[in-house]
């Protein structure tokens, strides 16, 4: 993958190069600002962006804010957004678009090498990871008119799930159910959510960004 790195902390950013390109992945720009983002997703049009939420000048939500400007400029260039806070706002900006290709991982929470650089790829890839945390906050912002009513809990739940980027069978394992009672749910909200058959990843990510912009 090529792969844009937007970090403000030096010491930070270098490690996130040194690791990328230690997995046989280039890093073709690591800048600390958003503008700088900006302009590196422009000229090198990435497989994907890891981009911290607090930089300069202010240090409250410029890398957000940058990549809701990015994703303008070059549509539904995949994003991970890697910080220590929950941005809610920009964070809904960054999911309306609902082309998917979007991460939102937290710094304090990712304990295994090997989960951030698979959560990496699926967001290059199309899909999209996010904290629970992340996704917890985001339902406060539910409104009262929710598409997803006619979901049974069991339904929310898997789709809970899916909204983490976790597949069926790892599904199956969480819920400790069988993997065809999980496809069976996962028919169900697609029905239930009227998305009509489709590339299978596509229906994924429309059924996870309609659960989090409700």
């Amino acid at each position: 993958m090529r792969v844009v790195i937007a970090d403000d902390a030096v010491l930070l950013r270098e490690g996130l190069v040194r690791l990328i390109e230690e997995n046989g992945h280039t890093v073709v720009a690591a800048v600390g600002d958003g503008p700088s983002l900006v302009e590196a997703i422009k000229e090198h049009r990435p497989d994907v962006s890891i981009v911290d939420v607090r930089m300069p000048p202010s240090h409250t939500d410029e890398g957000l804010r940058a990549s809701v400007e990015a994703r303008a400029a070059v549509p539904g260039t995949p994003i991970l957004v890697l910080s220590q806070y929950v941005e809610v706002s920009y964070a809904d900006d960054l999911l309306a678009d609902r082309r998917g290709a979007v991460g939102y991982l937290l710094k304090d929470r990712v304990s295994l090498v090997a989960d951030f650089l698979d959560g990496l790829r699926r967001v290059a890839e199309g899909g999209t990871v996010l904290d629970p945390e992340v996704v917890g906050q985001l339902l406060v912002r539910r409104r009262r008119d929710d598409p997803l009513r006619s979901l049974t809990p069991r339904e929310r739940e898997v789709l809970g799930l899916m909204a983490e980027g976790m597949s069926n069978t790892a599904i199956a394992r969480k819920m400790v159910v069988t993997e065809g009672a999980v496809e069976k749910h996962v028919r169900n909200i697609f029905t239930k959510l009227n998305l009509h058959q489709d590339e299978e990843q596509h229906r994924r990510v429309l059924a996870v960004l309609a659960y989090l912009q409700t």
